[in-house]
């Protein structure tokens, strides 16, 4: 896998949030619904919340709610819990390439860079509407679009 599980169970999180804009959601409501341990998620949920993407509610009917669900990028949630690193200098530290990379690592950053024009591109709430009649991160029950509703 080229991503790490924390952005993976963070990525499904704030799916299933953008998908459920209608009532804050426990951790475990999260877990049980995107199949992450709840105890890793609490701490994922936590770091999603200190960056300002997901807020928390105390109390009864309490949870998480995204901050912002129409602006939110895949490139946001992945650069909250784990930066794209891109190539800047020759990784193996020779000093023959100075500040130009090799052909190798050169084409390696451009393949990142590709990658982050997708994700800043790709809104997390274009994640929760299904047209190509794929299952979504939703499960058994039809993901609700903007505003909650489905």
């Amino acid at each position: 896998m080229i991503f790490s599980q924390t952005v993976e169970y963070a990525l499904r999180s704030v799916v299933w949030l953008a998908s459920h804009t209608d009532s804050p959601q426990t951790v475990q409501q999260i877990a049980a619904a995107t199949q992450v341990p709840s105890n890793y998620l609490a701490k994922v949920m936590n770091s999603l919340r200190r960056t300002g993407l997901v807020e928390s509610r105390r109390g009864l009917g309490g949870g998480y709610i995204l901050a912002r669900a129409a602006d939110l990028t895949v490139l946001d949630v992945v650069n909250t819990v784990d930066p794209i690193g891109r190539i800047v200098t020759c990784p193996l530290g020779l000093r023959s390439h100075g500040l130009n990379l090799c052909p190798l690592h050169k084409r390696l950053d451009e393949a990142i860079g590709l990658i982050e024009k997708s994700f800043v591109k790709t809104k997390i709430i274009d994640l929760v509407v299904q047209n190509d009649g794929a299952e979504s991160i939703c499960g058994d029950a039809p993901c609700a679009g903007p505003g909650g509703k489905s």
